[in-house]
C-alpha cells in the first residue's frame, strides 16, 4: 500500500485502528487483489493490546500491518469511551469467511498456514462444501522447525495465492508476517488465529448473543478453564488500567484543546517499519 494511510483511524492505546465496517475492508481485499498490491491485515484485541505493551516484537508486527482492525467489543466500547469511536468490530474470523465468499463470487485462490493436518483436513472439506469456487492453492501445518520456514515461504510464493491466511498463535503469526512481508508475493495476508479449528469443526465459537455481549472470552474460558482462566483475569484487569488512563489522557487533549495528527503518526509508524 502507500505509504499514507488510504482510511480514517484513531489512535488507542498509542495504536492505530482504521475506522472501518467490514464492507469497507472487504471492497480494500478486492481492490488490494485486483491491482495485485500488498494489504497486510492486523486486528487487534484486549489481550493483544496488553501483550503488545509488554512484547516490542510482537508491537512493531503489529504497528507494520497495512490496515490495522479491531478485532475486540471492549476496543469498539473503549474507543467509544475515549470520544474517538470506531464504527464496528471487525472479528478476524468473520473476516476470514467474508473473505472466503468474496473469493468464492472471484474464483480467488487461498493458502493456508497454521493447524495441524487433521485440522487442515477437515478445514479443506469445509471449504470445498461451503465454497466450491475458492481454489486451494495450497495448505501447510504450522507445526515446523525454523530452518524449515524459508522453505515454506518459497512454497507460498510461487504458489499464485491471492489470500494468505495464516492459522497460528500471537505472536508467531504476527512475527512470521512481518519478517517474511517482502518474501511471500501475496497481496493479502490475514493472521485468523484459531479460525482454522473453528471452521474445521474442532471448537466452537460462542452464540451470536456472547459475541455482541462481547463475552466471548468468558466462553473460551469455561471451555478452556485450567488454560485460559489466569490469563484472561491478568490481561483483562492490566486493560482496564491502560483504558482508565487513556480515558484521563483524551480528557487532557480535550481541555487543553489539543487533537492528535494519525496522518503524523502513520508516516512515523511506516517509516520505522521500512
Amino acid at each position: 500500500m502507500s505509504q499514507e494511510n488510504p482510511w480514517p483511524t484513531r489512535r488507542l492505546f498509542d495504536v492505530r485502528i482504521d475506522a472501518l465496517t467490514m464492507a469497507q475492508v472487504i471492497h480494500a481485499v478486492e481492490s488490494a487483489i485486483d491491482t495485485r498490491r500488498r494489504l497486510l491485515i492486523g486486528v487487534v484485541n484486549a489481550a493483544k493490546i496488553v501483550k503488545m505493551r509488554r512484547d516490542e516484537a510482537l508491537r512493531r508486527a503489529v504497528l507494520g500491518a497495512d490496515m490495522i482492525l479491531a478485532d475486540g467489543m471492549s476496543v469498539v466500547w473503549a474507543s467509544r469511551l475515549v470520544r474517538a469511536p470506531l464504527p464496528e468490530r471487525v472479528a478476524g474470523i468473520d473476516l476470514m469467511l467474508r473473505m472466503l465468499e468474496l473469493c468464492e463470487a472471484r474464483k480467488f485462490r487461498v493458502y493456508c498456514l497454521g493447524a495441524t493436518d487433521a485440522v487442515l483436513a477437515n478445514l479443506r472439506e469445509a471449504v470445498n462444501r461451503q465454497y466450491p469456487h475458492v481454489e486451494i492453492a495450497g495448505m501447510r501445518n504450522g507445526f515446523y522447525d525454523a530452518t524449515d520456514e524459508a522453505d515454506i515461504v518459497r512454497e507460498i510464493a510461487q504458489s499464485k495465492a491471492d489470500v494468505l491466511f495464516v492459522g497460528m498463535t500471537s505472536p508467531r503469526k504476527e512475527r512470521f508476517l512481518a519478517d517474511w512481508c517482502d518474501e511471500l508475493n501475496v497481496p493479502v495476508r490475514h493472521g485468523v488465529g484459531g479460525a482454522f479449528d473453528v471452521l474445521a469443526g474442532k471448537v466452537r465459537r460462542a452464540p451470536g448473543l456472547v459475541q455482541r455481549a462481547g463475552m466471548e472470552w468468558a466462553y473460551r474460558v469455561v471451555q478452556e478453564p485450567r488454560r485460559l482462566a489466569g490469563r484472561y483475569v491478568d490481561t483483562n484487569s492490566v486493560f482496564l488500567g491502560m483504558l482508565a488512563r487513556e480515558k484521563l489522557l483524551a480528557l487532557k487533549h480535550r481541555l487543553l484543546g489539543r487533537k492528535r495528527d494519525f496522518q503524523d503518526d502513520w508516516k512515523r509508524v511506516r517509516t520505522n517499519h521500512h
